[in-house]
């Protein structure tokens, strides 16, 4: 972790500094509400191995960025919180979902995710695929709830949302061009790999903003303008995601880095580079700020999220 920059008297963080270390705290204030949801909701860990590896795989440590938004983009119309957070719960659970079936030996290999040995390591891999199968049903479950919204209507616009976000046109559809990609005969071109990754990381998280907006019954153009700044962060998340495989920290970030250079495969870092990649995702960060100017004030949680989108180390 890079020290941090301090003020003209030598002492005191800098301003940037305690900005981001107050963005921290306020992540870690959803990320708590929202695991205390999940600690409800998860089956208990006592009942089965298929239990404890829902638990496991849910309730690590991780960023909640995505629970963050659907927070965020709920408070923009007054949604009551308890709504907000049920539906931050299912789409952590389709999130956790998607890791643990991501880190599977058929799919990316990988036995490290966020520090800790992954499910299909510390149990195995039919166990780990039932836990991801039964943490995509889950996720369905919780927003079908009528505790989710009184309304029907609501909670049918919020599953056929999360469908389409998860599914071949979503991120099921991103994980398949990704692995057509590792024995294609030329590496994707920039277009390739932003539809691509449009499709594997930002489906879902574009659903976690839109989320706010059909519990909020938002109007057509507030929901346009949270689905710009969505897929735009989107962009710009996996544009960092894509520098810090490159310059890193493994340990920081729990996981093994520069797996994709090594196998050669194209990434925003290899087709621009790695200062234009920089710069790339500042831009990107840039329009999907300038999406949240008819809320004003109120969308300022969303501001600092589109920062720290690019400033975070891991």
């Amino acid at each position: 972790m890079r020290p941090l920059p301090n003020t003209a008297d030598g002492n005191r963080p800098g301003k940037r500094a305690i900005l981001a270390q107050a963005f921290a705290q306020e992540l870690a204030g959803a990320a708590s509400r929202v695991e205390a949801a999940l600690e409800t909701l998860l089956p208990r860990e006592s009942d089965t191995a298929i239990a404890a590896a829902m638990r496991y795989a849910v309730l690590g440590p991780g960023k909640r960025m995505r629970a963050f938004l659907t927070l965020a983009t709920s408070a923009l119309f007054a949604v009551p919180q308890a709504q907000a957070v049920r539906a931050a719960a299912a789409i952590e659970c389709l999130h956790a979902y998607s890791l643990i079936h991501d880190d599977l030996p058929c799919m990316d290999d990988d036995d490290l995710r966020r520090g800790r040995p992954t499910v299909h390591v510390l149990w195995d891999e039919a166990t780990a695929v039932l836990a991801g199968d039964a943490l995509q049903t889950l996720a369905f479950g919780i927003l079908a709830d009528p505790a989710t919204h009184p309304e029907g209507a609501v909670r049918a616009a919020l599953c056929a949302g999360l469908a389409r976000a998860s599914g071949a046109g979503g991120m099921v559809g991103g994980q398949a061009l990704d692995i057509a990609a590792e024995t294609a005969a030329t590496p994707l071109s920039l277009d390739e790999i932003t539809r691509l990754q449009a499709l594997k990381t930002g489906a879902l998280i574009a659903f976690a903003a839109e989320a706010g907006g059909i519990l909020g019954l938002a109007g057509t153009m507030a929901r346009r303008a949270l689905l710009g700044y969505a897929q735009a962060l989107g962009l710009a998340f996996q544009i960092q995601d894509d520098i810090l495989d490159i310059e890193g920290d493994a340990d920081a970030a729990g996981k093994r880095l520069r797996k994709d250079d090594a196998a050669g495969k194209a990434t925003f870092v290899s087709l621009l580079g790695l200062e234009a990649a920089r710069r790339q995702a500042q831009e990107t960060v840039a329009e999907a700020v300038g999406w949240l100017d008819a809320f004003g004030a109120a969308a300022d949680p969303l501001r600092r999220l589109a920062r720290f989108t690019v400033e975070r180390q891991r």
